[in-house]
């Protein structure tokens, strides 16, 4: 599928006029440069949670777990214990998963203890020079590059991050541009 014309006239990627949450995040964050170890970290928690489960319920919960997860504060995540996993079980405003909870707090672990930063390690794997891609079917779900990445984060003590997720983290973060060629989003962020 190609760019689709939005009620604004605008050319976007088809998935980001399916819904009024899609056409905000979509123009306003999907794709823009996160440089800060916070915003990465926030943004790989939610595309691992989101593994098996609507985008769009992630994006309608994430103040919820902004809340649940301290603003995705890495040391107050990191200091996380027991009782913390009980309670992110038991509050709706979440995806309640055991593994996806547990590895949010062992990745902002991880993350602390990584000398250059968990941002510097995300964008060494960025890929400026990818294929455009002109429809939906161009857009991969993996790349040499998340697949390194993944392999990278694993080494250093992440979980639940694999190829997939960490591709999603890459559109994400901006460290690849998967705006489709006609979408008017597209390069938007080099300029």
């Amino acid at each position: 599928m190609t760019a689709v014309t939005g009620p604004d006239g605008l050319p976007r990627c088809p998935w980001g006029v399916s819904t009024p949450d899609y056409v905000i995040y979509h123009d306003e964050e999907w794709g823009r440069p996160i440089r800060d170890d916070q915003g990465v970290y926030e943004r790989l928690c939610l595309e691992a949670f989101q593994s098996g489960l609507s985008w769009l319920t992630i994006l309608r919960k994430r103040e919820g777990f902004r809340a649940a997860f301290a603003g995705f504060d890495l040391e107050k995540v990191a200091g996380f214990g027991p009782d913390d996993v009980e309670r992110l079980l038991s509050d709706p405003a979440i995806v309640r998963n055991r593994a996806k909870i547990e590895a949010a707090i062992a990745n902002a672990r991880a993350a602390l203890e990584l000398p250059e930063g968990l941002a510097a390690v995300a964008w060494r794997h960025a890929d400026p020079a990818a294929p455009v891609p002109r429809t939906s079917a161009d857009v991969p779900a993996s790349t040499p590059g998340s697949k390194a990445l993944a392999k990278e984060l694993k080494k250093r003590g992440f979980r639940f991050v694999g190829p997939t997720t960490a591709y999603a983290l890459m559109q994400a973060c901006g460290l690849v541009d998967d705006h489709l060629e006609a979408c008017f989003r597209r390069g938007a962020y080099l300029r």
